[in-house]
């Protein structure tokens, strides 16, 4: 009796999480496929005839592929030569460049585009200002309101995907075959070309597919950069028809986000289908790691140039933001007694500001508290247990993961308002629905990893001494994986927090959070508080970064 009991306990806490998780994945978005071809009674494609009959929206799928293929071949070409300097040679200021390269990672992307609108704005940029006062030009030499201007920052800001997937396989590369072809004679540079490359073509198709989904399933960077350039993409086609608010509109919206979430999926798993038939062994049995390349002459020209990437990509962008939200005017010339604290104070004594961060604040954390929990349980029934499907939450999770912010967030809106039973729209629950849905794939892996890592011998142990398995999870299991936790909880904590696209789509009066204030604030034009705010962001994520590297000792970060 005592060990069923034990046994049940396990099964039933593991039960209900993969419920909730079916429940609150599968569910919404089978339901947002069944709407996108079920009309008039029956089955019909009609409804996805109709809306790419309509130029706009061929327009807008044709610049989404187009906007992802040129990010991801431009965050390759860019990033490949990054990480085999940094990974892979004598380069100076190693660690620093590489923790510079990776912080665009944790900025908001919508942040980011904020950022790069102020410097390269074609009327008040203040890159434009100081190119033309340098050059003496007549007219702004850039033009941020451009498919290029778009096309650059996303492709800033979805760059490090690439650069920490080729990075992370190169530095794990078995070296043999590379010091075979340093001693036949190769250079350097034919030995990364014949040698090198292709022991690396999967990390690299993974790093730039990983970018073409990220970048085509972005809102934030095209709402802020492309539409005021009119450049319309599937993101912000689908916002446009929700924002419409008749049933035709929401019809038109899940046929465009249903495509969006198939093209997405389609493509993560023909990345995992294609490297799993495929032996790319790249790394040996031997506990050594690749040689360092001797740069030689190059070593210093190398570091220049990668600074001032990094420079480009981080700095300046930050920098960009920072003085913004210390003008004491915007009308006037950057001077020092034009600098001060001024445009704070109308911000931290706002109560509208101060609700939408503590809005934010609260629901990430109820977020990231739920998914720790639901992500200890779930990996810990793909890492410890034998039950046959065992490994299928754990995907249910990355499918969450990978499907695009807009169409969850529409998923939840047709799932959860009312029709089939259950009604969280215009309540925080929503949000946090969607927030976990999305987030929580990390944390499963997260946490798996550990798992994988405590022998069973310890959880036997304590069965037999009579703990129940809650207990033992309790006393041995979870203080073993304690860092992990701490690491997963922030992993779901930081991006739930500065959350735009699905905020933006769920959000009611009484549920702001800070993202929708920031997009609004910067839609209306109103920089400075935007500044203000995007500084309050950064320095919060920064924070969290910290002790999430801390925990982790460097392996986790986001």
């Amino acid at each position: 009796m005592g060990l069923s009991s034990k046994i049940n306990s396990k099964f039933l806490v593991i039960s209900i999480s993969v419920l909730l998780l079916v429940y609150f994945v599968v569910f919404p978005m089978g339901v947002l496929l069944i709407d996108s071809v079920y009309k008039d009674g029956g089955f019909q494609f009609s409804n996805y005839r109709q809306v790419y009959s309509t130029m706009v929206n061929w327009r807008a799928l044709t610049n989404t592929v187009q906007l992802s293929l040129m990010v991801m071949v431009a965050s390759v070409i860019i990033t490949f030569p990054l990480a085999w300097l940094v990974g892979r040679t004598n380069l100076p200021g190693k660690k620093i460049y590489r923790t510079l390269l990776v912080a665009s990672y944790m900025i908001p992307p919508y942040v980011g585009a904020i950022a790069w609108v102020q410097l390269l704005n074609p009327s008040v940029g203040y890159m434009n200002l100081v190119l033309k006062w340098m050059f003496h030009l007549q007219n702004s030499p850039f033009d941020i309101y451009t498919f290029g201007g778009l096309a650059w920052v996303l492709t800033l800001f979805y760059s490090p995907f690439a650069f920490i997937t080729i990075s992370r396989a190169m530095e794990k590369m078995d070296p043999t075959l590379e010091e075979a072809a340093r001693i036949s004679g190769a250079s350097p540079l034919r030995t990364l070309r014949d040698v090198t490359l292709p022991l690396m073509a999967p990390s690299i198709l993974a790093g730039g597919l990983l970018v073409f989904i990220a970048a085509g399933s972005c809102f934030g960077i095209p709402a802020i950069v492309g539409m005021p350039g009119n450049i319309e993409v599937m993101t912000t086609r689908i916002v446009t028809y929700l924002y419409m608010g008749d049933d035709k509109g929401i019809r038109d919206a899940t046929a465009l986000a249903a495509s969006l979430m198939i093209l997405a999926n389609s493509l993560l798993f023909f990345m995992t289908w294609m490297l799993g038939r495929k032996d790319y062994t790249t790394i040996s049995g031997k506990s050594t790691r690749p040689n360092m390349v001797d740069l030689g002459k190059w070593k210093w020209p190398a570091c220049f140039g990668v600074g001032m990437y990094a420079s480009i990509a981080v700095i300046i962008p930050l920098f960009s933001i920072l003085l913004t939200s210390l003008l004491r005017s915007m009308s006037k010339d950057i001077t020092w007694s034009n600098i001060g604290f001024d445009s704070w104070m109308p911000v931290l004594t706002s109560a509208q500001y101060m609700e939408s961060i503590w809005n934010s604040v609260i629901y990430a954390v109820i977020a990231a508290t739920i998914g720790t929990v639901l992500a200890i349980f779930i990996a810990y029934l793909a890492v410890k247990t034998k039950v046959k499907g065992r490994s299928l939450p754990d995907l249910l999770t990355i499918i969450g993961g990978s499907t695009p912010s807009i169409v969850i967030a529409l998923a939840l809106v047709i799932t959860f308002s009312g029709t089939f039973g259950l009604n969280l729209y215009s309540t925080m629950w929503i949000l946090i629905v969607a927030y976990l849905v999305k987030y929580m794939t990390m944390a499963v892996r997260t946490i798996a990893a550990s798992l994988s890592q405590v022998h069973v011998s310890l959880e036997e142990a304590a069965l037999n001494s009579g703990a129940s398995w809650l207990r033992t999870c309790k006393d041995i299991i979870l203080p073993l994986i304690a860092p992990s936790v701490v690491a997963a909880w922030f992993l779901i904590f930081m991006p739930s927090f500065y959350e735009l696209t699905m905020s933006l789509l769920l959000y009611s009066g009484e549920t702001k959070t800070i993202g929708v204030l920031l997009y609004e604030l910067q839609t209306y034009a109103d920089t400075q508080n935007a500044s203000v705010l995007s500084v309050i962001i950064l320095g919060i994520v920064l924070i969290g970064n910290l002790i999430l590297n801390k925990v982790s000792k460097g392996n986790v970060g986001i």
